[in-house]
């Protein structure tokens, strides 16, 4: 029997999408100079950049806080759209409502203000960071904070946090002090993992991942890795950065980025996977959305979900290298040569505290994650002046690691995230890793065990299901609920904790 052609929407339901559509058009251009920004633009071309993108965050904002955008939305809202015959109109209205009056509370100025500060900042912290220079930076931190905390101040908070008001943009209806009951027993029980872990006769050789690895095999094996599950390159591409990342500009067009290493396996291929995550749910979004918040992904939360399930759980496990480990062989022969795959295995697996995030271990990435937490709403609340941030980074450091930097480049310069002005960001992270473990067993229950599916390359059914049961729902649900929906219970750490106990105690 052929399907019902889908209700028709009234006509003020469709000028309030066609008004949100043009908006997150001219966003995109913003997207795209900020791609350009971090991999071809040249370094004196930062002030001019800051002036175009400042232009472009004021069009937006202005758009999507005027009058007529209001009374757009109001007049939609009026329609009555009953949500189970319009779930994704009603998503988008919803969305839309709680995005308009959050906007509408910050100052014009404040925006553009805050762009341009976010454009200079990201230029002198590469400089900074190359340099191992922090007094250099630290104006433009402090800056950034301080912006950040006027906005914080303008959009206001139920609890009366600030750092509540920034964390929503990333992670809709989430707290600190909620952030904090999930990283608490997480805390414990990495900490406690990791004092096993140390503490066995557990001996990893690495050295093996520092060999010489050619950039153009690096890039051609990563794109093979890829492409095998399923980041469809005809609507993406890759390109390098300082700090790799994921820019969707549309869900045909999504540039990753990634950092290679000549004497270090790890960044470039990891990182693909990492960022190809990313890649897919943007390319898995529904188009018929495009533009609305229905055709937007959930969280920046869910959105890590998705690139720390490709990256550690399908791209660490011992059963995709069985199916990947000859093609690196193969890509590496003098590298890899004399190198069994179990080794390798085990290599690209070592737990070890180490200084950068980005190369952490499953098991002490988290404790990084909370120690940029901590120290951004101290940051925030001004408990923590900015001149001090490199001791009191190091202390903490110290106290979840027992290690700490020797430079501050491999300390509080080490991420980008402050200087673009990401405050409420970080925490998105860990989040991140614990839905991705819930979501995974969930998929094995609908699947069957993954792992022999990896082992002959068959990645297709759990992409299948990801784009069926998180990329399909857009922002239709929030990001607790849609976890909660998926697999049918709210958010807890116990199966990341569960998966990291089977992974690194028992093989």
């Amino acid at each position: 029997m052929p399907e019902s052609p889908p209700m028709s929407l009234p006509d003020a339901y469709e000028a309030f999408a066609d008004h949100h559509r043009e908006s997150s058009l001219l966003q995109s251009c913003a997207s795209l100079l900020s791609w350009d920004q971090e991999t071809h633009m040249p370094k004196g071309g930062a002030g001019n950049r800051a002036q175009q993108l400042t232009l472009l965050s004021g069009m937006v904002h202005r758009r999507q806080t005027s009058e007529e955008y209001g009374e757009l939305l109001a007049a939609a809202e009026d329609c009555g759209l009953i949500a189970d015959e319009h779930p994704a109109a009603a998503a988008n209205l919803r969305v839309a409502r709680r995005d308009y009056d959050r906007s509408r509370r910050i100052p014009p100025a404040l925006v553009e203000e805050k762009t341009g500060a976010t454009v200079l900042a990201r230029r002198a912290w590469v400089d900074a960071r190359a340099n191992d220079d922090f007094p250099s930076f630290r104006p433009h931190l402090e800056r950034i904070f301080d912006l950040s905390r006027q906005i914080a101040e303008a959009i206001g908070s139920e609890s009366g946090d600030p750092y509540d008001a920034l964390l929503d943009a990333y992670e809709p209806y989430a707290t600190a002090e909620g952030i904090e009951a999930v990283f608490a027993p997480l805390r414990e029980a990495h900490i406690s993992l990791l004092d096993r872990i140390l503490g066995s006769d557990r001996s990893v050789d690495v050295r093996m991942l520092h060999r010489d690895f050619p950039q153009r095999a690096q890039a051609a094996l990563a794109r093979e890795a890829g492409s095998a599950i399923g980041f469809d390159f005809e609507r993406g591409r890759i390109d390098e950065t300082a700090h790799p990342f994921c820019m969707a500009i549309s869900p045909d067009d999504v540039r990753l980025t990634v950092r290679y290493e000549r004497d270090f396996f790890n960044p470039a291929f990891f990182g693909l996977l990492h960022e190809a995550g990313h890649g897919m749910y943007a390319q898995g979004l529904p188009a018929k959305q495009h533009g609305l918040p229905a055709g937007t992904a959930c969280s920046f939360g869910i959105h890590e979900s998705q690139s720390r399930m490709w990256e550690n759980l399908v791209g660490r496990s011992r059963s995709f290298w069985r199916w990947c480990y000859p093609k690196a062989q193969e890509a590496f022969p003098e590298a890899l040569v004399n190198v069994a795959e179990e080794d390798f295995y085990r290599a690209i697996n070592e737990v070890k505290p180490s200084l950068i995030r980005v190369e952490a271990d499953e098991v002490t990435y988290n404790l990084h994650i909370m120690l940029r937490f901590e120290l951004e709403r101290a940051l925030l609340s001004g408990e923590l002046d900015a001149g001090d941030l490199p001791g009191a980074w190091n202390e903490t450091f110290e106290k979840y690691l027992r290690i700490s930097p020797d430079n501050d480049a491999d300390g509080c310069l080490q991420d980008i995230h402050w200087s673009a002005g990401l405050i409420g960001y970080f925490p998105t992270y860990t989040l991140g890793n614990v839905y991705a473990a819930q979501i995974y067993e969930a998929a094995e229950r609908d699947l069957g065990e993954l792992e022999p599916q990896f082992e002959r390359g068959e990645f297709k059914p759990l992409k299948e299901w990801l784009n069926r049961n998180i990329h399909d729902h857009g922002q239709i649900h929030p990001p607790r609920e849609l976890v909660e929906v998926v697999t049918g219970s709210p958010p807890h750490h116990d199966a990341l904790v569960r998966q990291l106990e089977s992974k690194y105690l028992r093989s």
